[in-house]
């Protein structure tokens, strides 16, 4: 059975992931985020609200120079490479895209941190044993993780983590009450094969019967209308270069996969929470109380992509 699930997570994320890093590029940000982003103004642009997620991240994990971190299910190494060049960690982070590896370690490269950070094609359940590490971050894994494997994942998440360390679960999430409709069977057919969303009281259980400790819970519903709206309008005003690349068919289903999702957040039929835990001890530095300093303009170098 974890034979199976290993085989439908590779199949779902070539399925998704690996159309090819053009075509992403066409819509992402120049850091290639493909994940919810976060608007400090509200009217600002995808490139400024994806830089300040990044950053969001890394404050409320509290790295800093010389830790370690691991990003589950990185994409194309842009949180990796962002804490490692503005916090001074070792960053590792770990993806079942081959096309996503080959593009973060050559940013890596031109990065010149390969000596602190590294981006491996590898599955997150191959890492037991491995670390600890001092935080542990995954940005858009728990909706293809299954709800039955909650435990597991957790427990492993848990096992990666030292004592006292930070983990950032951030995902989608859907009320108690959600019903399947025929757009998510649309979506899972032919866009997310391996999705599944459950409501974040489920999470947050599932993460405290590992015996973490919950420390932070966010919701960033309206920054994700905003973001799969930008995504939507970006690849809109690249519609020839899109089907050229991936063909009519799926150009036109990414682009009302994008619409309809900017209209489900917008409309609150799913969110997206970050969720902040830790690996319980009572030896463990504690973490600040108050959000004062996580929300402070960030004032580094935005990173270029890769090109």
């Amino acid at each position: 059975m974890m034979q199976d699930r290993r085989t439908l997570d590779r199949s779902a994320i070539e399925h998704h992931y690996d159309l090819s890093n053009e075509f992403y590029q066409l819509f992402l940000d120049p850091l290639m985020v493909y994940t919810c982003a976060y608007y400090r103004d509200p009217e600002g642009s995808l490139e400024e609200a994806q830089a300040d997620k990044l950053d969001l991240v890394c404050r409320k994990l509290r790295l800093h120079p010389g830790e370690t971190f691991l990003d589950i299910g990185c994409g194309w190494g842009s949180l990796a490479i962002w804490a490692a060049k503005h916090y001074g960690v070792c960053a590792r982070g770990v993806t079942l895209s081959s096309q996503q590896v080959a593009y973060a370690n050559e940013w890596i490269a031109r990065e010149r941190l390969q000596d602190v950070c590294r981006v491996e094609h590898r599955d997150y359940r191959d890492l037991v044993g491995e670390g600890p590490f001092d935080k542990v971050s995954a940005i858009g894994i728990i909706e293809h993780v299954g709800t039955a494997n909650y435990p597991a994942f957790f427990s492993e998440v848990h096992g990666l983590l030292k004592p006292g360390g930070l983990f950032l679960n951030h995902g989608i999430t859907r009320h108690r009450h959600w019903k399947r409709t025929p757009q998510w069977d649309f979506l899972i057919e032919n866009v997310f094969p391996n999705g599944e969303l459950t409501h974040v009281s489920h999470i947050t259980e599932a993460m405290e019967e590992q015996r973490f400790e919950i420390l932070d819970v966010e919701s960033l519903r309206a920054h994700y209308a905003r973001t799969c709206m930008h995504w939507a309008l970006r690849l809109k005003a690249r519609e020839r270069d899109a089907i050229a690349l991936v063909g009519e068919r799926k150009y036109r289903t990414w682009l009302l996969y994008l619409h309809s999702s900017s209209v489900n957040f917008e409309q609150n039929s799913i969110n997206l929470h970050q969720v902040l835990v830790a690996s319980a001890d009572p030896k463990a530095a504690v973490v600040p109380t108050t959000r004062e300093e996580i929300y402070h303009p960030f004032e580094g170098t935005p990173l270029r992509r890769a090109s």
